[in-house]
Formats: C-alpha cells, sequence, structure tokens
C-alpha cells in the first residue's frame, strides 16, 4: 500500500504510513504594515507607544537616556493626546484604525486575485507594532502548511526604522522554531515603474475631481533623524528618487512639484524640508491652492488623514491659504492593488 502524502502538500511527497500527519507545501504571503493601537483609550495608546517608541530602530538615543524620557515623560502624557488623534479618524463602525480596515482589505483582495492562478498561496496581514502581531500570522501561516514564506514589509522606500524592524521581528519568530520556513524578503519598490505609474495615475485623477487647480503639490514622505541618512541609510535617496520620478511622468518641475518630510518627533535634526514648514512658507508667500500626495504611505493612516488632512490644512489656511487637498493614498484601490499584487508575484518566481 502506497504511503501517504503530507496534508495539503501540492508536491505530494510521500511519507511513512505511520508518520504522524503534517501539513506542508504551502506557501505564505505576509503583509506587514507599521502598527496601530487596539483602541483610543489611554492604557491601548500607552502599550502601543511604549512598543513602538521602544524599538531600537525607531529611538536610536542610548537606553540610559532615552528610557527616562520615554517612560517618565512620553508614556504619562503622550497617550492621551494621541488617543485624541486617533479618535479623530478611528473606524467607528469597525471599531479599529483605518489602518487596520485598509491592510486587511489588502491581504483579502490580494488573496481573492492570486487564489485561481495558485491555489497553494495563503495570505495573510499583520504589524509591525500592536495586533494582529508578526509572531501570531507566522505562527497561523506554518499551521496551515506554509513551508515557504514571503515577507511583505508594506513600504516603497526602505528605511532601517521600517522595513528592518519587521525583519527584526520576523527573525525574532524564527529563530525560535525548530522547522523554519524558507524566507523571502520584498525588497522596497521605490522607483519600480507600475508604482510610479499607479501613484501618478491615481494623483492625476484626485486632482481632477478637485473644484480648484493646485498651483504646488507637495509629495510629503514620512521623515526621519538626519542623522539616520548620515550613518547610511538610504531612505531619503530612495524618496528623491521616487518624487523625481513622479516629477518627469507628471511633467512638471521643481517649483511645481515638491518634496517634504513630514511627522518629525522630539529636538534632532530631521529630513528637510519640513512639510508643515512648507506648508506655512506657501501659504505666507501668497500661495492659495495646494495638494499634498503621500507617495511613501501604502495606507491612509493617522500621519495622512490626521497631520495632512488635519492639522497641515489648518496651518495653510491659517496663514492665508484658501485651498487644500489631501490626496488619498493607493490603500486597497485597482491601482493600490496592482502594485502589491506586481511586487509580490516578481519576488514568488521560482516558487509559483
Amino acid at each position: 500500500m502506497n504511503a501517504p502524502f503530507s496534508q495539503g502538500d501540492a508536491r505530494a511527497v510521500r511519507l511513512p504510513a505511520d508518520h504522524p500527519p503534517i501539513k506542508s507545501g504551502r506557501i505564505g504571503v505576509l503583509l506587514v504594515n507599521l502598527g496601530t493601537p487596539d483602541g483610543t483609550d489611554y492604557w491601548s495608546m500607552r502599550r502601543y507607544l511604549k512598543e513602538f517608541l521602544s524599538d531600537r530602530r525607531v529611538i536610536e538615543t542610548p537606553r540610559l537616556i532615552w528610557w527616562p524620557i520615554l517612560n517618565g515623560v512620553i508614556l504619562t502624557t503622550r497617550p492621551g493626546r494621541k488617543g485624541k488623534d486617533y479618535a479623530s479618524i478611528w473606524n467607528k463602525e469597525r471599531d479599529e484604525s483605518p489602518l487596520r480596515t485598509i491592510t486587511r482589505s489588502q491581504s483579502e483582495k490580494l488573496a481573492a486575485s492570486l487564489a485561481a492562478s495558485e491555489p497553494r498561496l495563503v495570505v495573510d496581514w499583520a504589524m509591525r507594532y500592536g495586533n494582529p502581531s508578526i509572531a501570531s500570522r507566522i505562527d497561523a501561516l506554518q499551521a496551515q502548511g506554509c513551508d515557504r514564506l514571503l515577507l511583505v514589509p508594506l513600504y516603497p522606500q526602505y528605511a532601517a526604522a521600517t522595513s528592518a524592524t519587521v525583519c527584526d521581528k520576523a527573525f525574532d519568530r524564527l529563530k525560535e522554531l525548530r522547522w523554519q520556513p524558507v524566507l523571502r524578503v520584498a525588497p522596497p519598490w521605490a522607483d519600480d515603474p507600475v508604482y510610479i505609474e499607479a501613484l501618478t495615475g491615481s494623483l492625476k485623477d484626485e486632482i481632477a475631481k478637485l473644484d480648484f487647480e493646485p498651483e504646488v503639490i507637495l509629495a510629503s514622505f514620512h521623515g526621519v533623524p538626519k542623522s539616520y541618512l548620515e550613518q547610511g541609510d538610504p531612505y531619503h535617496c530612495q524618496c528623491q528618487k521616487t518624487a523625481r520620478l513622479m516629477r518627469e511622468a507628471l511633467g512638471f518641475d521643481e517649483s511645481r512639484f515638491r518634496l517634504t518630510f513630514q511627522s518629525r518627533f522630539g529636538p534632532a535634526e530631521w529630513l528637510q524640508p519640513y512639510t508643515d514648514k512648507t506648508v506655512e512658507a506657501l501659504a505666507k508667500q501668497g500661495v492659495k491652492n495646494i495638494a499634498v500626495c503621500m507617495p511613501g504611505f501604502t495606507a491612509d493612516c493617522l500621519e495622512t488623514l490626521e497631520e495632512i488632512a488635519g492639522e497641515n490644512a489648518e496651518i495653510f489656511h491659517h496663514n492665508g491659504g484658501e485651498n487644500f487637498a489631501a490626496i488619498p493614498c493607493l490603500n486597497d484601490s485597482e491601482e493600490g492593488m496592482r502594485v502589491i499584487e506586481h511586487v509580490v508575484r516578481r519576488e514568488l518566481m521560482g516558487w509559483i
């Protein structure tokens, strides 16, 4: 009598008759975004901020200096303020942040798109900070028989504080496993033509919907301390390249389409020019109509919905500006999903 096949194994590996049942032969795809608190209350925000701001990739200040500041000041005062910010954008219907809603939808749409061509694929999603955790989803994928795993940090531009820390957390879980899945990590796609086409196409469509013509368009990327660039982080260069390729595709000059950096935190110098300072300066110079797109974010989140569409719009109007548009991220739109699926299919070559 023939030995049984391992459960779920499309490659039909034969096992001895008395072998314990196992699942193998499937391929996992894990989309990972930055993170989200579980709620807007003080303790949910504190747990999230503590995990985020304790990451040595995010805050490189020596622990001896940073720990008293984090635990004595920031985690006492900041959860309340940030909780109010999150509450202003919270998906009340599902009681979750927009980032969680959108990332789940991206995973579900990708799974549906890939299912017909490759039944061995299992698509899942996780957050680097908060839930669902990377470790829990690696375990879930392995339990479904995934012995190969494609990890996809959802950051078009690489930074140690984003892409690298996703890998760190995945490796932390893998080093605890006796039977590790074979791992691939999707590289950044800052200059991928499919990505640039999606960005510029979406931007044109959104501008066409406006009842005004932007005099200036800002491409606002999340900032990092300038010292990270000086230590060799390629993030700044990749943001510059994305912005340049978008500008060329749109046919704009540097006065019409400008790169800026947002979300700075603390007293150190960050990558410049700063988005908020640029918005203020443009308004004071007499610019009445601007639009801001955020090419480095694959999904709308606190930094796009509250910081840009809220805070920066207020800065612009307060200083004499009239019309301000925050352009939605690609999210789970047709253009956004085309980019994610393109990256995933490219990195799965040889496996499917």
